[in-house]
């Protein structure tokens, strides 16, 4: 797979399991569905995004 695939299936997850844990154990996890939001919307307007620099450096082609 390529980097912005697995940059979407890491968001996808990310995002489904925040909303697992605030719906199951405690609403504060749904803090952590809005930082996974608010960091796609900051990359898409500054076009960086950490989890990229990490999956390069982890040897993903783009």
């Amino acid at each position: 797979m390529k980097r912005e695939r697995w940059i979407r299936l890491i968001a996808g997850t990310f995002v489904m399991t925040s909303l697992a844990l605030g719906h199951l154990v405690n609403p504060y996890f749904y803090l952590f569905t809005a930082f996974v939001g608010l960091n796609l919307f900051q990359s898409s307007l500054t076009e960086w995004c950490l989890m990229e620099d990490i999956l390069r450096k982890m040897g993903i082609e783009s």
